[in-house]
């Protein structure tokens, strides 16, 4: 079984790479948009780019603070507070560090 380091360091290199993919898409899209001289208001693709944009913003916006929350669990991991609930400062269970190696509250606390 893979350690919570090797965990939290693969979820990293996929949010990544994730991340990368995005980023290019977006400018992908932005750079169509400014290169076909599109105005959102009247041209009837201009409403499909800017869903386009937005989507990918919001997907970036999310994949970045999963790799900040990942990032933040490498650190309780360095300094020995991985695995303690930020709330109530019981474990948290393996079987939750498993399915979500960058929680940071145990499964009581995180119902409340």
């Amino acid at each position: 079984m893979a350690s919570a380091q090797e965990r939290l360091i693969a979820d990293r290199d996929g949010i990544l790479a994730l991340v990368a993919s995005l980023d290019a898409d977006w400018h992908s899209v932005v750079n169509a948009s400014v290169q076909a001289n599109v105005d959102d208001e009247h041209d009837p693709e201009g409403a499909t780019i800017a869903f386009e944009r937005a989507r990918i913003e919001s997907s970036l916006a999310r994949a970045r603070a999963h790799l900040a929350d990942i990032e933040d669990a490498l650190r309780r991991l360095d300094d020995g507070t991985y695995g303690v609930c930020e709330r109530c400062g019981g474990a948290i269970a393996d079987g939750r560090l498993q399915a979500r190696p960058s929680t940071r509250t145990c499964i009581t606390c995180a119902g409340t």
